[in-house]
């Protein structure tokens, strides 16, 4: 069973989430701290699924615990939701920028939006997931996400997306945020103007009069047959590629008017921006005849550096293609950490796998168990790898003991990898 780690020192505010949560019935449980130094320590040894950081607490110092959690990036596993105050959203959404946020609930939104969230998680539990600890993408995964016309659940899917994409190492940060823009405003279109049928002109005047277009939406919402109303966002993670569709069941988008008329500037004010930034962060953006289904690639990246941890004192080294790492038989005094590359992983000079930076680790049974290497392992092209020597992973395990349980995960994970193969069971 997983857990929810709270940080709040408000009773009230704590008493919401427990019976939001018994409401649910998440398998997750939350538990809560009113210590900034006991929440850090929970991270650091029980690697909770989903994190909470009430931000509009007045006693705690909420804003430094998270920023310690963030100069770890082996702390940023799980998902995150803060809770904020309206005014203090601008600064959020840049504080929270390289995190995998699963969302960010104004304070006066939070009974509603909170059941929303854990809903949604419940639903959709195998796409939440640690950074790090993540399963080898060999296969195409794919799926499909049924959403509310609600707008703040587009987010929340958005996020389930890219932040999976992103711990797989198969975007960096700049390419989450791309996909992350594509996706809501693409699902925004789809809610807005297929589902509640809002025209251009309609939209046109409600901003006209600084109105928030989410507003609009909701209110739209009210009718039953618009409320009933589903958008369906399917996907497929195929590298060197995932593919997106959404489909929504209005009545259709005329693209080939907006493709025959580029929008000017001054109506790009009000309508067609969200489009257009769309089509220009992805590829093979193409709506189906009727205009309610648009599908678009996104390029997934292979071999990405993983994120470096920070608690190893590490000599980087460099490899060039077909160099040996260290050779079967030899004394095991470092454990490689892997930045960069693919290495190819020989014994008794027969062949047996390539790791890459998803693997994290080479040479950490023998490095662990203190026996020689048990296989050659050499680089395949350039690459790049952090060696720790055995006092300096000792210290790190002191320092950083969720550092241990990410590796003994990892092991667990490649024996796992290893019964599948063989069809038998490793113990």
């Amino acid at each position: 069973m997983g857990t929810i780690a709270v940080l709040n020192s408000d009773e009230n505010f704590s008493e919401k989430i427990r019976a939001i949560w018994k409401k649910i019935d998440f398998e997750f449980t939350p538990v809560f701290f009113s210590s900034g130094e006991k929440f850090l320590e929970y991270l650091n040894y029980e690697l909770p699924e989903i994190t909470i950081y009430n931000f509009t607490d007045s006693v705690l110092s909420t804003l430094k615990v998270f920023e310690e959690m963030k100069e770890d990036p082996w702390l940023h596993y799980g998902g995150i939701i803060c809770v904020y105050q309206t005014e203090d959203e601008k600064d959020m959404l840049e504080r929270v920028k390289s995190l995998n946020i699963l969302a960010m609930i104004r304070m006066k939104e939070f009974d509603s939006n909170f059941e929303r969230v854990l809903r949604i998680l419940k639903e959709n539990r195998q796409i939440l997931f640690h950074r790090h600890i993540q399963a080898e993408l060999l296969h195409s995964i794919s799926g499909r996400f049924v959403i509310d016309n609600d707008p703040f659940d587009l987010n929340t899917y958005s996020h389930l997306i890219t932040n999976y994409l992103y711990n797989a190492n198969l975007i960096d940060l700049e390419g989450k945020d791309r996909l992350h823009v594509a996706l809501v405003e693409l699902l925004i279109n789809a809610v807005e103007h297929g589902n509640c049928r809002i025209t251009y002109e309609e939209k046109e005047k409600w901003l006209t009069g600084q109105k928030n277009i989410m507003d609009l939406i909701r209110e739209k919402n009210r009718d039953p047959d618009i409320h009933r109303k589903k958008v369906i966002l399917e996907y497929s993670i195929n590298p060197p590629k995932a593919t997106f569709t959404i489909k929504d069941e209005g009545d259709g988008f005329d693209w080939k008017a907006r493709q025959n008329k580029p929008l000017t500037i001054e109506e790009m004010a009000f309508h067609g921006r969200g489009i257009h930034m769309a089509e220009h962060y992805t590829a093979s953006l193409h709506y189906n005849q009727r205009g309610n289904s648009v599908s678009f690639d996104f390029g997934l990246l292979q071999d990405m550096a993983s994120v470096l941890p920070g608690g190893f004192a590490s000599e980087k080294v460099v490899f060039q293609h077909n160099e040996t790492v260290f050779e079967e038989n030899e004394s095991s005094n470092y454990l490689y950490y892997i930045v960069t590359g693919r290495f190819k992983v020989y014994s008794q000079g027969k062949e047996l796998s390539t790791l890459t930076p998803q693997d994290m680790f080479l040479g950490e049974m023998s490095f662990l168990l203190n026996n020689r290497r048990s296989a050659t392992v050499k680089s395949m092209g350039k690459s790049e790898l952090l060696r720790i020597s055995k006092k300096d992973f000792l210290d790190a395990m002191k320092r950083k003991p969720h550092y241990s349980i990410f590796l003994a995960r990892l092991l667990a994970q490649r024996l796992s990898r290893l019964n599948a193969l063989s069809g038998s069971v490793v113990y």
